[in-house]
Parts: structure tokens; sequence; C-alpha cells
């Protein structure tokens, strides 16, 4: 058995008695949480700082100031952090990017149950090299995509058991690419799904991803 196999074994195993807090089943909804505006505002900071950081080669005094200016906010963040079922970076689902700066921004132009069309600029904090998206955040959007569209249509919460790309072409960093993903079939708790990543008409990746159902009670 290969190693995705394993994995994919192992989800549809599942551990048995753990507590849960149910994934959504929307694009457009998560049940008792809202994003604020403030917050959103934050966030969009952070994505421009991470963009400006990855790009400046600042001189010894602007370093040192700026390295205290980071270091008091995030302390004084610190503060206020929440339990995980509480926080709200990466679980605004009605918002492009969910109010997280891992993966790149995603823009939902059209979705259904078992196809969704989008569009996403991946900035200089992406860039791998020569004006490229680094390849390993490609992964990460295509996992955004197909994992809420495996998620979608009131189907029951499931996870990544394997996920495929392929590099067709250099994926341009600064400029706007479509991605389109796809729920191709299900096979008991197995969801298959495919996704394409272009800039205009040149396929840059694509994707096949292989989700599992999760069992009540499994993490």
């Amino acid at each position: 058995m290969s190693t995705d196999e394993n994995a994919a074994e192992e989800l549809l195993r599942g551990p048995e008695g753990l507590g849960r807090r149910d994934m959504p089943t929307s694009w457009t909804r998560r049940p008792g949480i809202e994003p604020t505006p403030d917050f959103l505002a934050m966030i969009d900071a952070l994505r421009a700082l991470q963009d400006d950081v990855t790009a400046a080669v600042p001189p010894p005094d602007v370093l040192v100031d700026t390295t205290k200016t980071l270091s008091e906010l995030s302390e004084r963040l610190r503060a206020y952090a929440a339990p995980e079922r509480d926080q709200l970076t990466g679980r605004l689902i009605t918002v492009p990017g969910r109010g997280q700066t891992m993966s790149p921004v995603l823009h939902l132009d059209e979705w259904s149950e078992h196809h969704a069309r989008g569009h996403v600029t991946f900035g200089r904090f992406y860039l791998g090299g020569n004006g490229a998206v680094h390849g390993g955040a490609i992964p990460l959007l295509f996992d955004e995509i197909l994992g809420r569209l495996a998620n979608t249509g009131g189907r029951r919460p499931s996870r990544t058991a394997f996920l495929h790309v392929n590099y067709r072409s250099i994926t341009p960093i600064g400029v706007e690419l479509q991605i389109e993903g796809r729920f191709e079939r299900e096979e008991g708790r197995k969801r298959f799904l495919t996704a394409e990543l272009r800039h205009g008409d040149t396929l840059c990746a694509d994707a096949e991803g292989l989700f599992v159902q999760l069992k009540p009670g499994q993490p």
C-alpha cells in the first residue's frame, strides 16, 4: 500500500470519541462567526506587511525600529489570545481568504455543489524566484478550493487525504489568475476532486485531490 493510500485508510478508520466542532457545509456561512470590518482591516494590513517585508532591504536603523514595533504589536495582541474554537482567523467563511494570511486570497466568482470558479493574485510574499510563485504555495491554493468544495452542498465534513499537483508552467506573481475546481465523484466516504490554475490561456498547474469524510467524533 502506498503512502497516500495509507493516509486515506487512516482517515477512513479515524479515532473514536474525540470531541470536535463541525466544519462548514456551505460556501457562504459558518454559524456563530461573523466578520468585523476592523478585524478584516487588520488582516489586510498584515497581508500588505508580508509583501513589503519580503521586498524590503532596509538600512540597519529601520530594521531596529521595525523589529521593535513588530515585537510591541505581538505583545499587545498576545493579551487577547483566544482558544482555537473562538478564534476568527481562518474561520470567516463569508470573506475571501477566510481572515487568514497563510494562503493566497481566493475570490470566488461562481460556485455550486460540484463546481467552483474564482480568481487569485499571488503577492510578493509568495515569490519563489524570477517572478514565479513558490511551488509550495500552489498546493495551498488548491487545497483551499478543493477542501471547501468537498464540504459544500450539505456533505458531511471531510479532510484532505491526498493532493497531487502537476506544475505545467511558471505561475507568475502580481497578476490575476483563474482557478477552477470540480467535484468529480464520490465512493463511500471518499471524495475525488480536480482543479486547474490558469494565467489567461496558459495552464500553470492542475491538481487531483482525495478527501475522506470524517466519522462522528473524528477531529
